[in-house]
């Protein structure tokens, strides 16, 4: 790979690891935190970090780890990187494009919260789907990683 697609697809695989990072981090730890100590101290923690700084930080995240992960595949497309680096980062891009996706279904369960009362009868369902959805989009965004990953060792 040339210099513009390396710093591009290295920039895009140090995105995709601190969003696959706060994405598993959250599936893993935070969530399951919820059963212990009750949706309504969940809910009251999310409502002070998710829609606390998190409001402006995850969207920053996310979409600037798409975009790169994006960008690095235009790169390559430009800059003719070998066929299976370009390959692997549509793929990549592909893989993004998804999580944006879940991202959107996640979210507004979210902000859902935000807006609901304490009662478990209301915060159960939003955060079923919240939790169902970071599940997804968790996964998208550790493929795409390892598909980066994978586009770095195959271009060097």
């Amino acid at each position: 790979m040339d210099a513009a697609v390396t710093s591009a697809v290295m920039a895009a695989l140090v995105a995709d690891g601190l969003l696959a990072g706060l994405s598993l981090d959250k599936v893993i730890v935070q969530l399951p935190a919820r059963r212990k100590i009750g949706l309504t101290a969940y809910a009251a923690y999310a409502r002070a970090a998710d829609l606390g700084n998190g409001i402006a930080f995850y969207p920053a995240a996310g979409v600037g780890a798409a975009l790169l992960t994006i960008a690095a595949f235009a790169v390559a497309v430009a800059r003719g990187a070998p066929g299976d680096v370009t390959a692997l980062l549509a793929a990549a891009a592909g893989l993004s494009l998804l999580h944006s996706a879940a991202t959107g279904r996640a979210a507004p369960a979210m902000f859902q919260v935000g807006r609901s009362g304490d009662g478990e009868a209301a915060l159960t369902p939003l955060l079923t789907r919240f939790a169902r959805w970071s599940a997804a989009r968790a996964a998208l965004q550790a493929a795409t990683l390892v598909v980066v990953a994978i586009a770095v060792a195959a271009g060097t």
